[in-house]
């Protein structure tokens, strides 16, 4: 694609007013567990009889490691390594993501080794496959598939985190269960979760997590849960007998945990920095209001929203980009096709990697979205910036908010300076830091 820099689209922007903006503070409720605490929550979780009976010396004990970027995943999931240790058990490490890392064993690996799970780092062995065994029929008549690696193991520990989909609502959303079906699906057994779409994706995950749980040797799950900061929250172990039950009741304490974009509505949204490290959509839809399929609802309520850049953990992988109205060309030249669309052949999802609107710097990307915006005040334009979707305590809101905040419109956000025009540097790429 050629995106021109100083063109006809430049001519046409030109003239469009950026509003001065200022940083806000976002304040949430700040409980966690800090990363020294969590090997000793770990070990006193798992150390329960219930829990510590079912690891025996001499066993085989896989553990999942899956594709987010969780805080902490490396600390907790050496955490769990040791414990298995400690009970003279043999532990590895699975990797349980499906399709993600281009569908590929060495490419899921990469992605573990960029959130420093590797061999070196975890004292175990990784075994890295796309092989897998039939486990049976659902109720539902779907084959429910799993690593061959894991189910080949003596016990599995369902190691993850808890939160809301980012695509779909039910009892059952990111969690033990969909690690089980998806995760350890890999791209055969999560294509078939996915095949009947985000509308009956609800009723797939929990009826064949029953498969899973009645023909694989799943000893628990010990999943955690995050706060508003991205912080680790909780560590709970759960039988694997109990899975069923519980983890509907901690996706509500998910619910109540999760941060959001305080002011509510919007006319612009820009983001930062988009990635799988911080959704499995690039950006989280559940703050960021732009969901890929009906089945899902919230976040702010914005007309316009601009993607600027991808992360480095995201390895080319861009999904999100067809929820933005505009990207840059930055992102545009990283996207990796390899990488991006065995996810979408997998889940049959297929608007986060559609292509938007591209532009060739971060200004005109956030001049074309105030353009194309209807029915707004282009003196008084509602924007706001974050750094990405899952770090949101400090943000940018433009000028249109700033007596409103200082008048207390919105409890839990505070000003922090007062509005400045956004500074860019001769390429058109906004360096004025967030926080």
């Amino acid at each position: 694609m050629k995106v021109v820099n100083g063109g006809r689209v430049s001519e046409l922007l030109g003239g469009i007013e950026i509003p001065k903006m200022f940083h806000a503070r976002q304040t949430f409720a700040k409980e966690h567990i800090s990363p020294e605490e969590i090997p000793e929550v770990v070990f006193r979780e798992l150390s329960q009889e219930a829990f510590a009976s079912r690891v025996k010396p001499g066993m085989r004990i896989a553990i999942t490691a899956g594709s987010r970027g969780i805080r902490n995943v490396d600390i907790i999931t050496k955490a769990i390594v040791d414990f298995v240790k400690s009970r003279g058990a043999s532990p590895f490490i699975v990797p349980a993501m499906g399709s993600h890392g281009g569908a590929t064993a060495e490419g899921q690996l990469e992605i573990l080794a960029g959130y420093h799970i590797t061999e070196e780092t975890m004292g175990c062995p990784i075994l890295s496959s796309m092989e897998t065994v039939e486990l049976g029929m659902s109720e539902r008549g779907r084959m429910v598939y799993m690593d061959k690696n894991a189910y080949l193991a003596d016990g599995i520990i369902i190691s993850c985190r808890l939160k809301p989909h980012n695509a779909f609502r039910g009892p059952y959303e990111s969690g033990p269960c969909k690690m089980m079906t998806v995760g350890l699906g890999k791209q055969k057994g999560a294509s078939l979760v996915h095949t009947d779409g985000m509308g009956v994706i609800q009723e797939n995950i929990p009826t064949m997590a029953k498969v899973v749980l009645e023909k694989a040797p799943v000893l628990f799950a010990i999943p955690c849960i995050e706060n508003a900061y991205d912080e680790t929250f909780k560590i709970e172990g759960i039988l694997a007998e109990n899975i069923m039950e519980r983890e509907p009741q901690l996706l509500k304490l998910a619910f109540e945990k999760m941060p959001s974009l305080i002011v509510g509505k919007c006319d612009v949204l820009v983001v930062d920095t988009i990635g799988k490290n911080f959704s499995g959509t690039g950006v989280d839809p559940n703050i960021t209001g732009t969901f890929s399929t009906d089945f899902a609802h919230g976040g702010i309520e914005v007309q316009r929203t601009a993607f600027l850049n991808l992360s480095e953990e995201s390895h080319g992988n861009a999904l999100g980009t067809g929820l933005a109205s505009a990207i840059t060309k930055k992102i545009f030249d990283e996207m990796d096709p390899e990488k991006m669309y065995p996810n979408c052949i997998t889940s049959t999802v297929i608007k986060s990697a559609q292509i938007p609107c591209v532009f060739a710097t971060d200004k005109e990307a956030i001049q074309f979205c105030i353009r194309t915006c209807n029915g707004i005040d282009l003196d008084h334009v509602r924007m706001v910036r974050i750094a990405n979707s899952l770090h949101i305590g400090e943000i940018m809101l433009s000028e249109a908010y700033y007596e409103e905040v200082k008048a207390g419109k919105y409890p839990g956000v505070e000003a922090l300076d007062e509005p400045e025009n956004l500074i860019f540097d001769e390429q058109g790429n906004v360096t004025t830091p967030i926080k």
